[in-house]
Parts: C-alpha cells; structure tokens; sequence
C-alpha cells in the first residue's frame, strides 16, 4: 500500500494548472507549425503565426494563452494500491484549483446557480472531476482547463446502429461545420462512440487528453480519424474563421462496447489553445 498526502495533491494540482494555461504542449506546437507550413491561405497563414507568436509571449511573459482560462477539469487515474491520507480526495483538488487560479492570476470563470443569479464563485471551483480506479500504485493527474467556447459546440446524436460508419462521420462533420469559428479554430476534434449518454462524452473529452495526431492502435478506428479530418479540413473554415485548409489539427476517436439497440456518438471540440498538464505521483 502506497500512501500520498492530500497536501502533495493539491500543490500538484495547483501547480499544474498553472503551467498548462501558460505553456502549450510540445506537440501542439509542434502541430500548429506544420499546419503553418501546409496551410495554402495566405490570411489562414498570418492567423496561425500570430497564435504561435502568442504562445510565445505567454511563455516569456508569464500570461495565460488566452483569457478563458476555462472550467477546471481534473481527469484521475487512481491505483488500487494507493491510500489517499490527511483528508479528503475531491477537497484536495479543489484547493488546488483555488491556489492555482489565485497564485497564477488565472480568470475565474463558475458561477453559482447557473440557470438564475450566477454568481462567481470567485475562485473557479468546484472542479469537473472523474476518477478512475487502476491496477497498481500510483495516481494519475491530468487537468484540463476547458474553454467555454469550445465546450459550448458539443454534440450528441443517439443514432441508430443502422447509421454505421457514415452516419458517425455525418455527425462529426456537421458539428464542426455548425461550430464554424466559435471554437477558435483549428480545433482538435474529441469524438467518443459507444457504451451510454455520459461514457460517449467522458471518451470524447479523454480522447483531447492524447498528443495531437496520434492515431488510435486500432488501424479500423485510425482509418475513420482520417477520413473525418479529411471531410473536415475540406470545410474551408480555416484558422480562427478566416478560411483556409486547416480547421483541425486532428480527430482523436475513443471507441467503446454499446448496447445492440443503440449507437451514442458524442463530439467535444478543443480550440488551438490545447492546454492540459499531467504528472504521475
């Protein structure tokens, strides 16, 4: 048995946080600078110099990437083998969140009572949380400050199993062409299918969580990532709206068993703005 103390929990929450509204991960860099190199548009080209040069200034300065600095959402992998000690788990995290966004003048963005007074809570909790239980001895942090507006072109369509294969590229396709430049594009595409309402979008959202373009192990599912991307690069949406061959920088597809009567296709789009952090304890 494996003990970690909440204490080291939230530092490391509030650490994270912090460090993934100011810096982009190597490989959506990496992503963005090539699409740079392909994209054909000479506006498309100057948008995305322009956000590369803002995830410049970011790193140097120490701002954040954008002023949504998002929902705070907190994706756990916890090992069986490990005992959380000096109180409890989610209120852990959720001090982390209130030091990270505090510590790093990051915009607190939830409010309270969201259908009536909506007020801000003033320090971005309560966190989005969703832990899994795993083999072993370790904890898993990923977090993942969400965009509104990207999360707001999220789309569920219960299809009928008769549907198959074009009906999930239909469903994707149109989503991303109805978001039009209301999620900042080039967008990376989260797409979960299978299993029930809540699993199709936790597999969309996780499937944000994986290095930019890499394609599922599963050549059937890699096959339809490409096919999707290719349907939605020919949009013409372009960066940020201004045209151009590159809407998406890629499609990430999650797969899961479904019910024989049923067929749940969920579509969570990130903004170029890909920000998540993630450390293993």
């Amino acid at each position: 048995m494996r003990v970690i103390d909440c204490k080291q929990i939230t530092e490391t929450v509030s650490r994270l946080f912090q460090e993934a509204c100011y810096y982009l991960p190597e490989d959506v860099l990496t992503s963005l600078k090539q699409a740079r190199q392909k994209e054909e548009a000479p506006v498309a080209r100057e948008v995305l110099g322009r956000i590369l040069e803002n995830a410049e200034v970011s790193v140097k300065e120490k701002i954040p990437l954008c002023q949504d600095t998002g929902t705070a959402v907190v994706l756990l992998e916890l090992g069986q083998e490990v005992h959380i000690t000096g109180g409890d788990l989610y209120q852990a995290i959720n001090e982390g969140v209130r030091q990270g966004y505090d510590k790093g003048y990051l915009r607190k963005s939830m409010v309270r009572q969201p259908f009536s007074a909506r007020v801000n809570t003033k320090d971005n909790t309560p966190a989005i949380i969703h832990a899994d239980i795993v083999p072993g001895d370790k904890l898993k942090i990923s977090v993942l400050p969400k965009g509104g507006g990207a999360d707001n072109m999220s789309r569920l369509a219960m299809l009928s199993p008769s549907k198959g294969r074009q009906g999930v590229i239909d469903v994707v396709v149109k989503a991303v062409d109805e978001a039009g430049s209301n999620p900042c594009p080039p967008v990376i595409v989260g797409v979960g299918i299978g299993g029930t309402v809540e699993k199709a979008f936790m597999l969309a959202k996780r499937a944000l969580l994986r290095k930019v373009g890499e394609p599922n192990p599963e050549a059937e599912v890699a096959g339809l990532e490409r096919e999707i991307l290719q349907r939605v690069n020919n949009l013409g949406i372009g960066p940020m709206g201004y045209g151009g061959r590159v809407t998406a920088l890629a499609v990430h597809v999650e797969v899961f068993p479904a019910h024989i009567g049923s067929m749940p296709v969920a579509v969570n789009l990130q903004c170029h703005s890909a920000r998540h952090k993630e450390v293993i304890l």
